[in-house]
């Protein structure tokens, strides 16, 4: 049975501040667990539903307990204001983390590379355990395992959770048995003051870790971050911990997936979980919108990795698809979005593949433009660049829609954005 001692003795009132899936979520736990509307407030700029969008009207309610959500930033000056005058501050992680008995976790983080280790984590586990949940940062919040067991399902074996640098910050209830870092590279630098700020957040994982943290050793600055960790730490990569016949039977394209493999493998085996979990992890071919395969479309190959909004992801997908590329074709990238101050600079160096046609669209196409110094036409939406792209590739070409940018600009998000890819694909092939 599990202990709800402190879930149910959080101080009132309690203020969820973020009503996205995970705020939601957590308002849902506390409701079930006994707590009042009248114990409940709920703050949200955007959402109608909220009972405050004015942050000074909650501060006059003095909450207690604040629940906050990862997107809404630690340091806003009216948060602070709440936590100096002596509110406590938790988050649906913990919240849910609270209501655990013997569950085993297993949490990822990285710039890059989570969401898909976690998902050939998943296909393990899901075989491995029944009951397993994979969720957190990557789909499903935690908060709705929490629910599902209270309200009688059975509990899971094996949790396996995505990690944002945004929930490291508060998550003091979580525990992790094995843990691990994908890739480190410059990201969320409009939350953080700094890139060794934002590597420090993401190193708290190997504090909230039991046992061991496996790191992507292709990445430089994991390598290095990991001598400051605060739990031991195991290095993995294709290379030298699979066989070729082991990266033979991995279905994800490029070499970089090979690698992330090669980490959630390295967890597997320290889970001990059967060869029969691994070989479903094997079979695992790949998440929507990252590096996912559209097809072939008149001889052309489309691929849509528009989750893809760090330099570092655009450089990995680049990478896999010129594998695709003869010597007589070319690789058409789709670069573009909204900004978040990135480094596009760091793009400058795909300039020097003849290989590469650069396509430039969306609101940051100028500063994506003129901070790389790559040169190509430049379009204000996705729809005008994929005309352009429909009409100049031939037979034998990629169209690589990885864009560097988030997709706000014109989209609700990177799935949105994802699926109009595919569908004006489809619309102009297939009449």
């Amino acid at each position: 049975m599990a202990d709800l001692t402190w879930i149910k003795n959080l101080k009132k009132p309690i203020a969820v501040i973020g009503l996205g899936k995970s705020g939601s979520a957590a308002m849902t736990l506390l409701k079930f667990v006994g707590y009042h509307d009248s114990d409940l407030l709920s703050y949200d700029e955007k959402d109608s539903s909220a009972t405050f969008s004015d942050s000074s009207a909650l501060l006059r309610m003095n909450p207690k307990t604040l629940v906050v959500s990862p997107g809404v930033p630690l340091s806003l000056p009216w948060i602070q204001t709440l936590l100096q005058n002596g509110a406590m501050l938790t988050s649906e992680i913990s919240l849910a983390s609270s209501v655990l008995e013997n569950e085993k976790l297993i949490g990822v983080t990285g710039s890059v590379g989570k969401s898909t280790v976690v998902s050939i984590l998943g296909a393990g586990a899901k075989h491995e355990d029944e009951n397993g949940f994979v969720g957190g940062n990557l789909g499903t919040p935690f908060c709705i395992y929490a629910l599902n067991v209270l309200s009688g399902a059975p509990r899971a074996k094996w949790i396996i959770l995505e990690l944002s640098s945004y929930q490291l910050e508060n998550c003091e209830k979580l525990h992790l048995d094995f843990s691990a870092i994908t890739f480190l590279s410059a990201n969320h630098l409009e939350r953080y003051s700094g890139i060794s700020d934002y590597y420090s957040t993401k190193m708290k994982i190997t504090a909230r870790t039991k046992s061991v943290c496996v790191f992507n050793s292709t990445s430089v600055d994991a390598v290095i971050a990991a001598k400051n960790s605060d739990c031991p730490v195991l290095l993995a990569r294709a290379a030298t911990d699979l066989s070729s016949d082991e990266i033979e039977k991995v279905s994800l394209l490029g070499k970089h997936n090979h690698d992330n493999f090669a980490v959630a493998h390295k967890l597997a085996m320290l889970a001990q979980w059967s060869t029969a979990a691994i070989d479903k992890m094997y079979s695992f071919k790949g998440l929507p919108h990252r590096l996912e395969t559209v097809g072939y479309y008149n001889g052309i190959f489309f691929v849509n990795d528009s989750k893809a909004t760090a330099m570092d992801s655009v450089h990995v997908a680049t990478n896999a698809c010129l594998d695709k590329v003869s010597s007589s074709n070319r690789l058409l990238l789709l670069l573009g979005g909204k900004d978040k101050n990135l480094p596009w600079h760091d793009l400058s160096t795909l300039g020097n593949n003849p290989k590469i046609d650069f396509v430039f669209f969306g609101s940051v196409r100028t500063i994506a433009q003129t901070g790389s110094g790559l040169k190509g036409p430049s379009f204000p939406g996705l729809h005008e660049a994929l005309e352009f792209c429909f009409k100049s590739a031939k037979s034998g070409d990629v169209v690589l829609l990885s864009p560097g940018g988030t997709s706000l600009d014109e989209f609700k998000n990177f799935e949105d954005r994802g699926e109009f890819f595919k569908k004006k694909i489809q619309s102009f092939f297939i009449q």
